[in-house]
């Protein structure tokens, strides 16, 4: 592991409790930044026919994101979503689903012993590679 993601710890708890709020189903959606760094999360709803285990962005509420981060002056960082009953490891349909080459992908387990875990995958060489995350002080 080279890069390591930077994110800010508000953000971070931001992305557990949207986790959170649905136990059952994967939650998804975007990180926007300024000059590189995270600062917005922008939730997208989850239209996959089984949310439990898929997730598949709403392309509506994915454009929506994208509108409010441009007008924020803000760009793509990241690419999120949850996983309910498995590890913090990209499926082989995360890994096929990947829209945005630059983007990091972050992926949140709330199966962890009751401990939330997040990792993060970046694509290179047409695969996904895990990178640390590094959480800034409050």
């Amino acid at each position: 592991m080279n890069e390591s993601l930077i994110l800010p710890r508000p953000l971070v708890q931001k992305l557990f409790a949207h986790a959170q709020s649905e136990p059952g189903a994967e939650v998804c959606g975007l990180i926007g930044a300024i000059d590189g760094s995270a600062c917005s999360h922008y939730p997208v709803q989850n239209n996959a026919p089984e949310p439990d285990r898929l997730f598949d962005m709403d392309a509506q509420s994915q454009i929506a994101a994208m509108k409010a981060m441009r007008e924020r002056g803000e760009a793509l960082f990241a690419v999120y979503h949850s996983h309910p009953a498995a590890p913090p490891e990209p499926s082989d349909r995360d890994a096929a689903g990947l829209g945005y080459p630059d983007a990091w992908y972050l992926i949140i387990s709330l199966n962890i012993k009751g401990v939330l875990e997040m990792r993060a995958w970046r694509e290179e060489g047409g695969k996904l590679t895990e990178h640390k995350v590094q959480i800034l002080p409050d």
